[in-house]
């Protein structure tokens, strides 16, 4: 009992004290190339975005109870002629370093807060708006199970064509690419019952099991933490690199069904991915044989909101 009633306690003190802080963010860039980490949040915090080179760092102090999100935008360059700033990927369309307000355009990969709800901190990584470069978020100096959470892997080197961008910079979600309600979790399929994971969605929890992977993935991809400060550090692996090449993964589990619906959609006909386990990219979709998988889930989404609704933003 006095063990319980101590650790109770310093709960309790920790997140007085941290709670009367506020939470320390810090953004490292282990990429090879610069990023400009966009932040959105309910309250402003000292910068809403900022040029952050390769090997560099940078803290931000985010008040009680803030809740927002933060994401890399690559390839950005001044235009010439107009001065405004223009992101190949992650671009909030402010026109400037500073997003002011604005979200990141799809595809981006997210890392998304809520601190200090009922004495704890939730966080998430998020592929639901689709995957521009690996991220990994890491609590430290808190009490509970804080666990890190990110995708380290290139999900650009396994991009299936349906989705990927251009040459290769980023890759879409399935609804993002699709638009139909199946891979959006709308309209009749706007519930945890209707909307199962789709094949593309599985294909990122795969490669990145703690993240996001679509609108209902909670269960796997929530984490807690009470009075930490958190390191967002993109690429984190020194192998992370921006890729423009489509390197299909010879490995992968047993997938659902391709829109998490039950049914074949005419957008994946000639799709690679039925063939992950054996490698074999050249099939049709019409070959392949799908045993489905449904994963209880129980919190509401879609996929242009953010998760944070449901922490009381």
């Amino acid at each position: 009992m006095d063990i319980l009633f101590f650790s109770i306690y310093l709960v309790s003190l920790i997140s007085f004290f941290h709670g009367t802080s506020g939470t320390t963010f810090t953004l490292v860039n282990k990429c090879d190339y610069t990023v400009w980490p966009g932040i959105l949040g309910n309250t402003q915090l000292d910068s809403t975005g900022f040029e952050l080179p390769s090997g560099g760092s940078r803290s931000l102090q985010a008040p009680p109870s803030w809740s927002g999100r933060f994401w890399g935008r690559t390839g950005c360059a001044s235009d010439q002629t107009t001065g405004q700033l223009i992101c190949q990927t992650g671009d909030c369309g402010s026109s400037q370093i500073e997003c002011n307000g604005r979200g990141a355009t799809p595809p981006a990969t997210l890392a998304e807060f809520t601190t200090g709800s009922s004495t704890q901190d939730f966080y998430d990584v998020s592929l639901v708006d689709g995957y521009n470069l690996p991220l990994i978020v890491e609590p430290s100096g808190g009490l509970g199970m804080c666990f890190s959470t990110g995708c380290i892997n290139d999900l650009n080197r396994q991009c299936p064509s349906e989705l990927r961008v251009d040459s290769g910079e980023a890759c879409k979600s399935a609804c993002e690419a699709f638009g139909t309600p199946q891979y959006c979790c709308s309209g009749p399929y706007a519930t945890p019952d209707t909307c199962k994971p789709s094949v593309y969605s599985e294909m990122f929890k795969t490669a990145c099991p703690k993240a996001y992977s679509y609108a209902y993935d909670d269960a796997t991809s929530t984490f807690t933490c009470t009075g930490a400060d958190y390191t967002i550090t993109f690429c984190p692996s020194s192998t992370s690199q921006k890729s423009e090449s489509n390197t299909i993964p010879t490995t992968a589990t047993t997938y659902g069904s391709i829109t998490g619906s039950g049914e074949v959609s005419s957008e994946e006909k000639g799709s690679w991915l039925p063939y992950l386990l054996t490698g074999d990219s050249s099939k049709s979709l019409s070959d392949a044989v799908f045993h489905t998988t449904f994963w209880p889930f129980s919190w509401s989404s879609s996929l242009r909101v953010s998760h944070l609704q449901h922490y009381g933003e």
